[in-house]
């Protein structure tokens, strides 16, 4: 084909009657102009146009069958919510709701009453703040407790996360002025003492979610800290990061720090905690209160769907028997290795593969030394492509030349459409 025998828009799209026939008949005519001149057949271009115009109403996010052995992977969308919190979601979102009004009085009411109650409960807690993610709540309570004025912080915990998030960047935005404190490997409660001085808003400890230095090391207690902060008469905010309501070894809860003296804590919804992105802060009312009524707070609220899944989710660790089943982060760090290898072995004979023994991670910054025992099914490598353009996506991880399904991330209704993608693809 040559670009004279290209046909127009309009002899493109005549037979269809389509709205965004004329826009997607202008992008397959530029990439047959484009391959024309490289010398490449376009091929159909009718055949084309149907497949532009299926793409375009196709949604962009869409679910993938995660096999990479990763429980909270921040690139496939963190935390899976539990269906407590999908029935929340849907209650809520499917027509209108009491977000900001006050059913029993009959006036407007406040958008933060509806976690509040289930926050404080759980961490025992003065009262509770949830804005859109742990970043947001972390800037959020510099701005409205140390704009201009200095918050002490160990060298040691000035960190960088991922995409670029790096702590000192979001104290400077938010007005704060950083002083660190100590030295990377080594901080001590004398350090913070001694920065300490009349221009000194807050304290704050920054969990070392994504790393850990090791050797020749120290850090100050919490309570320790706590003491400080107290003696000059300034909060303590500690950002755990992830954070966690039950016990998670090496990841401190929520109620551990506000029961070792934290004044704040903040942490994030969609990791381990198991429900939606959020960012929780809790701790003393009256400082809750100034967080609450600072403008930056409307900039970052969650909205009524967030709300609706977080609540969903607090609501499971009332029972924490219960979480422990139904909180899909929890039940794939808690599953026994025997049950993910029976798993594997299942997909394996599905699909003619072979089951390789694998190490899980927790991902999403938390619990970096965390290796958890798992087993995926191998299959071979060529299918890497092939299951990523399939419908869901599958996701592996590729080692020694073999594709690996990791089967502690997948559950077993989830296996059985990991097999059905192999075959398809093969």
């Amino acid at each position: 084909m040559e670009l004279r025998d290209l046909p127009s828009i309009d002899e493109l799209t005549r037979s269809i009657g389509d709205p965004l026939a004329v826009t997607a008949a202008r992008a397959v005519l530029a990439r047959a102009r484009e391959e024309i001149q490289a010398g490449v057949d376009p091929g159909d271009l009718a055949a084309r146009l149907e497949q532009e115009l299926t793409s375009a109403r196709a949604p962009a996010l869409r679910r993938v069958l995660n096999a990479t052995g990763v429980i909270v992977h921040t690139n496939l969308g963190r935390a899976p919510l539990p269906v407590a919190a999908l029935d929340r979601v849907v209650e809520v979102g499917r027509g209108y709701s009491n977000l900001e009004y006050d059913v029993a009085e009959g006036a407007r009411g406040s958008r933060q009453d509806h976690v509040t109650a289930i926050l404080r409960r759980l961490t025992g807690a003065e009262s509770a703040i949830v804005v859109n993610n742990n970043a947001g709540a972390m800037l959020l309570a510099l701005a409205a407790l140390a704009e201009g004025r200095e918050v002490l912080v160990s060298r040691g915990e000035l960190i960088e996360i991922g995409d670029g998030f790096r702590i000192p960047d979001v104290l400077v935005r938010s007005g704060a002025k950083l002083v660190e404190v100590g030295t990377t490997n080594r901080t001590r409660a004398a350090d913070y003492e001694r920065a300490a001085g009349e221009h000194t808003a807050l304290v704050l400890r920054v969990h070392q979610s994504n790393f850990r230095v090791v050797g020749f090391t120290e850090q100050p207690a919490l309570a320790e800290l706590a003491a400080v902060a107290r003696r000059h008469d300034v909060p303590l905010l500690d950002d755990l990061g992830s954070g966690a309501l039950l016990d998670m070894s090496d990841e401190p809860t929520a109620q551990a720090s506000l029961a070792a003296g934290a004044d704040l804590v903040c942490f994030s919804g969609d990791k381990l905690l198991g429900g939606p992105q959020a960012g929780i802060v809790v701790g003393r009312a009256d400082l809750v209160e100034r967080l609450r009524r600072h403008p930056l707070h409307r900039a970052l609220r969650a909205d009524k769907l967030g709300l609706a899944a977080l609540e969903g989710t607090l609501l499971l660790y009332l029972d924490p028997e219960r979480a422990l089943r139904e909180v899909p982060v929890l039940r794939m760090l808690h599953e026994v290795s025997s049950v993910v290898h029976a798993r594997a072995e299942r997909l394996a004979n599905a699909v003619g593969g072979e089951i390789e023994e694998t190490v899980g991670r927790v991902g999403g910054g938390a619990l970096p030394l965390s290796e958890l025992p798992s087993f995926a099914c191998a299959v071979e490598e060529t299918l890497v492509a092939p299951l990523r353009a399939h419908e869901p996506p599958v996701i592996g991880i590729v080692r020694d030349g073999r594709l690996l399904l990791d089967c502690r991330t997948l559950t077993d209704d989830e296996c059985d459409e990991v097999a059905a993608a192999v075959h398809a693809c093969r």
